[in-house]
């Protein structure tokens, strides 16, 4: 059944020494807390045949339990550096949304031996790049530099990894409150449909679900937590053992693993991390959910429950989601936008660690009612079930997905 929505680092002390002449030098690293470093463990070794879509790497394991990937390509003078961290919006407790993604704020903030600037100072002088993102199940960190930066890189993220903690202060955490609730403002209060996926969520999955809420939190919890919160969420979810270290780009893997060893070796491992499981949703009915909205065209959105990311099903619905919505081609656009009832029409399919969403959405011509909608969704549905995909088209799902890869 759909749910729908009408919208209206004991060790010397380390330093990187691969700074040009140019670059300003980074401080010197003190030692982690406890742990040994080295001894990476090889555990995966993957190679590409021919014509085969795949990107060959190497896999390690650090003792903290740190997780390596290294691909090399030495195409362009470059590296990409990227942390991802177990932890999104998924891990976080009724009454403290938004810590995920607030936290990922604070992760710019410095670090003891990076204070504030010094990160940005270090990478876009380089002339490399970073940022960082959080979604439901995970948060990452990444960095392309100049791949004679890359000890640099991997010293500015080890040393946020194992030791940030004395540089969030009550200063900087208020600073990025703010920040934050800016940010839900601007691109979901004060946006143009941008509250109808916080309607869809909490009407898809149950209350206490943690799929219930936005990655961006309520306004509310932001407003009651504190800086002590967000201390104990990096404590419970920042350490090596519940991170994903992936270099890529013009380097040598031996001397890739010799540096994570040096820079992330010793930071001690955190506590452990079960694995999440939660029953997936399940709508006995229909469920139905409008509200106002300042825009021009009145949107629909029919969105089902369907699966895990990595459940057998997943491929064959993003195959679906295409051919009946991805495209001006498809049955949506047919039936919809080129009958002029709509002026865009279009289908998604996603899917997370705890479950999966197939949206179809349409934003209406003024006159066309929004019931209507919905009947020709589900007729557009009912004549895919009926006539099924053509070879064609599944040759076009295949080709597009293969070059979203590349």
């Amino acid at each position: 059944m759909p749910a729908s929505a009408q919208q209206k680092p004991a060790a010397k002390p380390l330093k990187p020494n691969g700074a040009t002449p140019t670059t300003p030098k980074p401080p010197t690293v003190k030692a982690a807390p406890t742990a040994t470093a080295g001894g990476a463990r090889l555990v995966e070794t993957v190679a590409q045949k021919p014509g085969e879509l795949l990107i060959p790497y190497s896999k390690y394991v650090l003792p903290n339990g740190l997780t390596l990937l290294v691909a090399e390509d030495h195409s362009d003078p470059l590296v990409h550096v990227d942390v991802t961290y177990h932890v999104g919006s998924a891990r976080e407790q009724i009454g403290k949304s938004g810590f995920a993604h607030f936290f990922e704020h604070m992760m710019f903030e410095g670090s003891d031996h990076a204070p504030k600037g010094t990160f940005d100072k270090l990478v876009l002088g380089s002339g490399g790049t970073n940022n960082g993102s959080t979604n439901r199940d995970r948060t990452n960190y990444y960095e392309t530099v100049p791949s004679n930066q890359l000890e640099t890189a991997l010293w500015l993220e080890a040393d946020r990894m194992g030791f940030l903690l004395d540089a969030v202060t009550q200063p900087r955490f208020e600073v990025q409150r703010a920040t934050v609730k800016n940010e839900r403002g601007q691109n979901y209060d004060n946006r143009p449909y941008g509250l109808a996926s916080e309607y869809i969520s909490k009407t898809l999955y149950p209350y206490g679900h943690p799929y219930s809420w936005l990655t961006i939190g309520y306004l509310a919890d932001l407003d009651r937590s504190d800086v002590n919160d967000l201390k104990n969420f990096f404590l419970r979810w920042y350490g090596p053992n519940n991170a994903t270290l992936t270099i890529g780009g013009d380097v040598s893997t031996a001397q890739v693993v010799k540096l994570v060893e040096k820079y992330f070796g010793p930071i001690k491992r955190g506590p452990a991390v079960p694995t999440q499981r939660l029953p997936e949703p399940v709508l006995t009915a229909d469920r139905y959910v409008s509200y106002e909205d300042n825009v021009r065209f009145p949107m629909l959105q029919m969105v089902f429950p369907t699966v895990p990311h990595g459940h057998p099903d997943e491929t064959p619905l993003d195959a679906l989601a295409e051919i009946i919505g991805g495209s001006k081609t498809s049955l949506l656009y047919k039936n919809l936008v080129k009958s002029q009832k709509a002026v865009q029409a279009q289908a998604s399919q996603q899917n997370s660690e705890l479950g999966g969403e197939l949206a179809l959405i349409a934003l209406n011509l003024p006159t066309t009612r929004l019931d209507s909608t919905e009947m020709v969704f589900r007729k557009t549905l009912a004549e895919f079930a009926k006539t099924g995909p053509t070879d064609e088209q599944v040759a076009r799902f295949k080709a597009n997905t293969e070059a979203s890869y590349l």
